[in-house]
């Protein structure tokens, strides 16, 4: 019988205690239970987003938050930057687009940082800019960007900074209220250890003034409704029961680890994965590497898309592609949420058996050593 293990940067593994929460019987949303679970995950959310205030939980995937975000906080014509420097910050273009926004891309070569110097630049000659789109962890080149960095610029130009961090809250550090990020969004299949269909979404105060000016049509995800709701600890429609329940024990175990510890916990992971490629004479594709997950270049002549589907169908360990015109070219493997040490131990065992069959040359545990020298020493 074949074990899976997923090493994909969402949805990631979700552990048999959160399983178990939700297996039980279903409540009804309107009720003081429900509630009081309500109450206990609102408190919890701010936590793990580093903020004192509202994080609102949508039924929906984390691109719903980024809607949300959009039409929410601005309105028709409104210039705003959309900071691209992968797939998912193209997101925010296509979705700023579609609500009638004037937008200015801020393009980026896949696998370097996008830099605080060219987002001035761009607020410099367009001063009536109204917000800026960002990602925390670009998964698809699993690079991390300077959020603390655009923060500064935007919080001095009143500028809305809205970041996504869909795969990255929990493994990257993003301290919101400190750093002055107005609007984080993300969702429940990565560091939460959930499956998919939760999304979430803080807003700073000025976020929150900003929802009483916007014009763009909104119904399901008006903000406005879902803040009054957000106040009595209820929703303002039909709430995704089972998963909530189940966020509010994953939440208990997020924050009893406590988020700096797992920061850096990450963060060594990380380290330990970059190195262990690097022993293989693999080159990570990232200029600026997120503690999310690593993208790994695949060697000359060898398709990064078919090592993956191998190591799936013949190991049953799920780890990604790259994207787009990457797809082929790197693979990428996560380090978030419930994966832990021993699955990268296991993964990169497999991954030199794959890359062997496959006629690379390279040493059979080489990896796995320098693995358990970053992990243990």
């Amino acid at each position: 019988m074949k074990r899976r293990y997923l090493m994909t940067p969402g949805p990631s593994p979700v552990p048999s205690f959160i399983r178990e929460a939700m297996s039980r019987e279903i409540m009804h949303h309107r009720t003081d239970e429900f509630i009081e679970i309500l109450k206990e995950t609102n408190a919890g959310l701010k936590v793990v987003f580093c903020t004192k205030n509202p994080v609102i939980t949508l039924a929906s995937s984390g691109t719903g938050a980024m809607e949300a975000s959009v039409c929410n906080l601005f309105s028709s014509g409104d210039k705003v930057i959309s900071i691209v420097a992968g797939k998912f910050g193209e997101r925010w273009t296509e979705i700023a687009k579609s609500f009638g926004l004037n937008v200015i891309v801020m393009n980026v070569a896949a696998g370097s940082a996008p830099s605080p110097d060219e987002l001035k630049k761009l607020l410099d000659a367009n001063k009536d800019t109204k917000g800026v789109f960002s990602t925390l962890c670009e998964t698809s080149t699993a690079t991390v960007c300077d959020i603390q960095g655009f923060a500064a610029l935007t919080k001095e130009r009143n500028v809305l900074l809205v970041t996504d961090a869909i795969s990255g809250l929990g493994q990257d550090v993003l301290r919101t209220d400190e750093w002055g990020v107005d609007v984080v969004v993300s969702g429940s299949q990565k560091g939460f250890m959930l499956p998919p269909g939760l999304a979430f979404i803080s807003l700073s105060e000025r976020a929150q003034a900003a929802l009483k000016t916007s014009n763009l049509p909104k119904y399901y995800f008006d903000l406005k409704k879902a803040l009054k709701s957000y106040e009595k600890n209820d929703t303002p429609y039909t709430p995704a029961v089972s998963l909530i329940v189940g966020l509010k024990d994953a939440l208990v175990a997020i924050n009893n680890d406590g988020i700096e510890n797992m920061w850096a916990r990450y963060k060594k992971m990380s380290i330990a994965t970059q190195e262990a490629a690097k022993a293989l004479g693999l080159e990570v594709f990232s200029k600026r590497p997120s503690s999310s997950l690593t993208a790994i270049c695949a060697p000359a002549g060898l398709n990064a898309k078919e090592l993956v589907k191998k190591m799936r169908k013949e190991y049953g360990i799920s780890i990604a592609a790259g994207q787009g015109e990457l797809e082929e070219k790197i693979f990428r493997i996560a380090h978030m949420g419930w994966i832990n040490e021993q699955d990268l131990l296991m993964c990169f065992s497999v991954l030199e058996k794959m890359l062997k069959d496959m006629g690379v040359k390279i040493k059979l545990g080489s990896s796995v050593a320098r693995l358990q020298e970053v992990i243990y020493g």
